[in-house]
């Protein structure tokens, strides 16, 4: 009985619960804590062609790892998001009728790979997919930063639940070995950098479940990624992080980027209107924990382009001593909402919420909103910016009647 999309009623509601229990633990612990972390900062990072990693495993064998790709069931999804097509978990042999279709337009995997990935039956072979750019990455970054006794070791991927407790052992036991940790304490940070899929051990690996499927560089990725952390937590023990190589540059890719996404078309308003007028206005006069409501006029938020240090929104209060309106909130804050609702004939609005927090100071507040919308002028498109402005309201602490 999962549930994939979170505990709460929408997107704002399960980040507040699942925030919420995540910062009770975290000062719970705070509130335990018997050790102080101190001591010496240390950091090692290194280059890997994950593609090509030759481990060994006993005196007379080798392994490697393998060009990336995915089995069947990578595409029967997992138990709380399963896909919608015939694939189930635990394939580990093709279908002819998606083997046919995948050799018909993206082609065949190499016996190479297909040797190499056994017993995955390869639905995609992403390392042979290079057009127009490659569907995978091959050279990742292993990285560990310790501060004093405790390693946080960055992954770059998704570790199952036994993949991490055999990295968390072999860096601990590596770090110890020297004598220069005593009781280290080994923390994953998956995910982190750059993003491989998941990370199963060996036997995990032969059964093909969904995370067995999406072990991208095959049946020895987790040896990979243990030999590899060993050596920096090796570096790191023995303070000579500064001999560690590098490793193969990442590519840099500069063309045949593209974007699935076709551009914002022309932006339309209503008759004897303009962008950033008020649709639907404000109350007068609102309480703590009330929700304050405005909807504009708008354009695309698209056509804004890149807006990463400015806002949509603004929450403003008047300061009567310096007759200056002061920003309380943008679209930044947890207490808005901006919501943009795409209309018919190329119009759409705009619907701004300020969710009033039982601290806001009482006084006279205004909701503005910014934008930019594209017009056509001599049958050029041009892209101009627009803004709108709600309403004074008060917040006060109660309602008076007169």
């Amino acid at each position: 009985m999962c549930k994939a999309f979170g505990p709460g009623e929408d997107m704002f509601d399960s980040t507040r619960i699942i925030g919420h229990n995540i910062y009770r633990k975290a000062k719970e612990l705070y509130d335990t804590a018997v050790e102080e972390v101190s001591g010496v900062l240390h950091f090692a990072h290194q280059w890997v062609n994950m593609t090509d990693v030759t481990v060994q495993i006993n005196d007379t064998h080798t392994v490697s790892t393998c060009k990336p790709a995915l089995g069947h069931s990578f595409a029967a999804g997992t138990t709380d998001g399963g896909g919608n097509l015939n694939f189930s978990q635990g394939a580990v042999e093709g279908d002819p009728f998606w083997d046919g279709i995948r050799d018909a337009l993206m082609g065949k995997p190499s016996n190479q790979t297909q040797e190499c990935h056994h017993p995955k039956p390869i639905l995609f072979s992403t390392g042979e997919m290079n057009v127009p750019l490659p569907w995978h990455p091959q050279i990742v970054d292993v990285q560990m930063i310790t501060i004093g006794s405790v390693a946080v070791v960055a992954v770059p991927g998704e570790m199952t639940t036994m993949s991490g407790r055999r990295l968390r052992e072999a860096v601990k036991q590596e770090l110890e070995s020297e004598g220069a940790f005593s009781d280290s304490e080994v923390v994953i940070a998956g995910l982190s950098n750059v993003y491989t899929h998941y990370i199963t051990t060996y036997e995990e690996y032969q059964v093909q479940r969904y995370e067995g499927a999406s072990t991208i560089y095959g049946p020895h990725t987790l040896s990979a990624y243990l030999q590899k952390y060993r050596g920096l937590a090796r570096a790191i023990a023995q303070d000579r992080v500064w001999e560690l190589p590098i490793g193969p540059q990442p590519p840099f890719f500069e063309k045949n980027l593209f974007n699935l996404l076709p551009a914002a078309s022309i932006d339309k308003k209503p008759v004897n209107s303009s962008f950033g007028d008020v649709l639907e206005q404000v109350y007068p006069v609102y309480r703590q924990g009330d929700v304050v409501s405005v909807t504009f006029v708008a354009g695309n938020p698209r056509n804004s382009g890149d807006i990463r240090d400015k806002t949509f929104v603004t929450v403003e209060i008047y300061d009567n001593r310096t007759d200056t309106w002061k920003v309380v909130h943008t679209d930044a804050s947890w207490e808005t909402r901006f919501h943009w609702l795409k209309g018919s004939k190329q119009q759409s609005n705009s619907t701004v919420e300020w969710h009033i927090p039982l601290s806001a100071a009482s006084g006279s507040y205004r909701i503005r909103h910014f934008g930019h919308y594209k017009d056509r002028k001599n049958l050029r498109p041009v892209v101009l910016p627009y803004q709108g402005t709600s309403n004074v309201f008060k917040v006060a602490t109660s309602f008076y009647y007169e």
